[in-house]
């Protein structure tokens, strides 16, 4: 028997009422727990530079090797797929010298994480060839987040045609939406067709951009029937609301209040992984629910602190850029975010499926997101605050900015081992429908 379907309706109300408490609003007094300003700090885990130093080598022996793949460029079949062992097996060693990870753990990463991501890269190419590795890598991330729900709501790890299409709209929706160089109006017609298509509408695609959003679409209609499964498709247009609404943060001569950019960030990221929760099984209870707004949240929170110098150049308005752009050191945002991170952590343990393990790392990749947008932003923190952070971290924040540096210079190299990596082992996946080119599927439409 199916088991019954909570109404997302009052998932979507404990969501908005998270974003009310932390936001300080008006109307939240029943969820003062989850007030932002009231989350209590966590103790964090202590390196000294010993311990640094040595994570650092083994850091670099990973990278050494992965650049020697890179520069092999492999020709044949066989020789990539003999690249793909290689590299796999250095980031096993690296895995258990710099970052503490024991074997389970580490076949949870390279067992069944790389290979959603493989699959993800090698569709998404066959599908659209247009993609930029940076494209395919943001999808990728988003469905890593999808499968590291899976176990926690009692499902198996895997790529299934929903989060496959879901995870690759991202290039397609968010990113036009947040670029400058177009229009509000073409903005504007693109929402309320995209929109309209997440409705059930049919609609008849006008270019390649729509022929590709609708083949997603396409694909999580096919494991989700709309009747049964009602909440994927609210999850879906609730996304794309706050995706609409974010785009008044590209508006840098507007005065924002700090309460209403939290609530900004809140809503897009929360709903962002609400969603992913949602495909990973097709239901979900209030708790579960509960759980993956603020996990969004968390995430959405981390990119908006990773990224407030590209905001700050471009003009788009978040809590840390906003701060940034008046001279506010960004220690006590970063404290709280922190902080944060431990209350969503409790809500996770308190889920009754998902190992240890995998919660433990999951822990692991919250913290190392925001410690690493501190390092990479140093210069909007105080030299007290970095001191104390870069305790925390495995390795010093330095070198952290260093060997970012060094990746982002050889591109290029690395662009190269990305294709060798998109090599199958194996003819087909059986469980994903075969790609259409957008332009084919437009020319048949």
């Amino acid at each position: 028997m199916e088991p019954a379907r909570p109404d997302l309706r009052k998932v979507d109300q404990n969501a908005a009422s998270l974003q009310l408490g932390m936001g300080g609003g008006a109307g939240c007094a029943d969820h003062r727990s989850l007030a932002w300003q009231r989350v209590a700090a966590r103790a964090a885990p202590q390196y000294c530079l010993k311990q640094q130093r040595e994570r650092e080598q083994a850091y670099d022996a990973a990278l050494r090797e992965v650049e020697r793949e890179a520069r092999r460029t492999p020709r044949t079949r066989p020789e990539r797929l003999a690249a793909q062992d290689r590299i796999t097996a250095s980031f096993a060693r690296f895995a258990a010298a710099a970052l503490d990870l024991k074997g389970e753990a580490i076949q949870l990463l390279t067992g069944d994480f790389l290979p959603v991501g493989t699959k993800l890269a090698r569709w998404a190419r066959q599908f659209d060839p247009t993609l930029s590795m940076s494209d395919i890598v943001q999808a990728c991330r988003n469905a890593w987040t999808a499968c590291g729900l899976q176990p926690l709501l009692a499902e198996p790890i895997a790529l299934t045609p929903s989060i496959l299409g879901y995870s690759l709209l991202y290039p397609y929706t968010d990113n036009f939406l947040d670029r400058v160089d177009v229009s509000a109006e073409a903005k504007h017609s693109f929402s309320k067709r995209f929109s309209e298509r997440l409705r059930g509408e049919s609609l008849a695609p006008q270019s390649d951009h729509e022929s590709a959003l609708w083949q997603l679409v396409r694909l999580i209609e096919g494991q989700y029937s709309r009747d049964l499964f009602p909440q994927v498709f609210d999850c879906l247009l609730a996304i794309h609301r706050a995706q609409e609404q974010s785009i008044a943060q590209l508006n840098s001569t507007q005065t924002w209040a700090a309460a209403e950019l939290l609530h900004m960030s809140c809503a897009k990221g929360g709903s962002s992984v609400l969603a992913d929760a949602c495909l990973a099984r097709g239901w979900l209870n209030p708790q579960e629910g509960r759980f993956a707004f603020e996990w969004g949240v968390l995430l959405q929170l981390g990119d908006d602190l990773q990224d407030v110098r590209e905001d700050l150049l471009r003009g788009s308005v978040t809590l840390f850029s906003g701060a940034a752009a008046l001279g506010t050191p960004l220690d006590a945002l970063a404290t709280q975010l922190l902080s944060f991170g431990g209350q969503v952590a409790d809500r996770m343990d308190a889920l009754p499926n998902g190992k240890p393990m995998l919660k433990e790392l999951l822990r692991m990749s919250w913290r190392s997101l925001i410690v690493g947008a501190v390092a990479d932003s140093h210069q909007f923190f105080t030299p007290e605050f970095l001191a104390e952070a870069e305790r925390t971290s495995p390795f010093r924040f330095a070198f952290l900015r260093a060997r970012r540096d060094r990746l982002a210079g050889r591109q290029g190299l690395y662009a190269k081992l990305f294709d060798a990596f998109l090599e199958s082992p194996e003819d087909a996946d059986a469980t994903l429908p075969l790609p259409i080119p957008a332009s084919v599927a437009l020319d048949c439409a």
